[in-house]
């Protein structure tokens, strides 16, 4: 088995992370205040730059072609600095890999060189709906064909990036008489649309520096070429991308808890109570410990699931290990941390509690941890 990254994976680890500790970083605080968000979009067009908003999509589409492990890592180091940040990146990626993998020739040229060189600031993936969270196949959005074009009308929750985004992937009910999830199509809409309008944005118990708003589609009207994939499949493709994305929220939440116990492991050294360091009493060690072996389990699944996707293989009960185990190990590698930290964790002036602010989403969006179960436990089962 080979456990060690190419050249260029470790040249994209390594320039995420310098870029993250330079730019990223200390911006963080500031986003989360809800300021700074020239600054950020600064740094999207930075990280696009170099690469990062296309990792795993073509160079003949403006990408790096580096590959899922080169995005795993690169997002476990933004996460690291700023889960804002890194969750703005994965989402973009999504949204760029699924217009590479299902596009027309004219969507890729249209759509992916505006996301991968930052003409796009991000690109938003409009699935969600208020009664359609966990089960995307009850969404009520529709698109309805008049002549050449198609009309969509509905709402769609919990966007990420809508307020900047530059091209939204939608998901519309298109053949109501279909069974359920069979009747659905995808749709590129661009920014600007007519009809295509950005709804209020939430205010969240963490991650506020990347924008969640709704967004509604009122008679908004899009041409027939505006179809991403074939009609009436747009819940397969949905399926299939969120497998990806779900490696991509995996590493996040691994880059948040490895900031959380940084941080730690610093300030258990600096401590000291009962005449040593906290760091030298046994009940701390093992804590730490406890936490460090989730965190490198958490890192082998990730790198499981992104190997798989690499090599073309089926990945998603791989994808829905990493992410399930390594969001639910930043929950308690955040609250560790803040508790190691004792009552300053619980004070701003540390950034404990944004961390574990920041976590607590991760076993929620891209499928909840119960979701994660359902999917794991039907592949097992599959097999017996």
């Amino acid at each position: 088995m080979q456990f060690s990254l190419s050249e260029e994976e470790y040249l994209i680890q390594d320039t995420a992370r310098k870029l993250a500790e330079d730019r990223i970083a200390p911006l963080a605080d500031e986003l989360d205040k809800g300021e700074g968000r020239e600054a950020f979009l600064a740094n999207l067009k930075l990280l696009a730059e170099n690469g990062f908003m296309g990792l795993n999509v073509s160079p003949d589409h403006g990408g790096t072609g580096a590959g899922t492990v080169a995005f795993a890592l690169a997002v476990e180091e933004l996460g690291r600095a700023c889960a804002s940040t890194g969750v703005t990146v994965s989402v973009s990626n999504m949204v760029a890999e699924v217009i590479q993998a299902v596009g027309t020739d004219e969507q890729r040229a249209t759509y992916l060189p505006k996301l991968t060189d930052g003409t796009y600031s991000a690109g938003a993936f409009c699935l969600t709906e208020a009664g359609a969270g966990s089960d995307p196949s009850s969404m009520r959005t529709q698109a309805v064909r008049e002549g050449d074009d198609y009309v969509l009308n509905g709402a769609k929750l919990y966007i990420t990036s809508a307020e900047y985004a530059g091209v939204f992937v939608v998901w519309a009910v298109t053949d109501k008489s279909a069974p359920k999830g069979k009747g659905i199509t995808c749709f590129l809409v661009e920014a600007g649309t007519p009809g295509l309008v950005i709804g209020k944005a939430e205010k969240k118990m963490g991650q506020t520096g990347s924008a969640t708003n709704e967004v509604l589609f009122q008679d908004c009207r899009v041409p027939e070429s505006a179809i991403l994939g074939r009609p009436n499949d747009g819940f397969r493709i949905a399926v299939g991308e969120l497998a990806g994305g779900r490696i991509g929220i995996a590493s996040l939440s691994l880059g948040i808890a490895r900031a959380a116990m940084e941080r730690a492991k610093a300030y258990v050294k600096e401590r000291r109570q009962f005449d040593k360091t906290i760091a030298e009493m046994q009940g701390v060690q093992w804590m730490i410990a406890d936490r460090e072996t989730e965190l490198e389990a958490a890192k082998l699944l990730i790198l499981q699931a992104a190997a798989l996707k690499d090599a073309g293989k089926p990945f998603a009960r791989e994808a829905s290990m990493a992410k399930l185990f390594a969001s639910e190990a930043a929950q308690k590698a955040t609250y560790t941390a803040l508790q190691l930290h004792g009552g300053a964790g619980y004070i701003q002036d540390y950034p404990l509690e944004r961390l574990a602010r920041d976590a607590r989403i991760t076993t929620i969006y891209e499928g909840t941890s119960e979701i994660q179960r359902l999917v794991i436990a039907r592949e097992a089962l599959k097999s017996v």
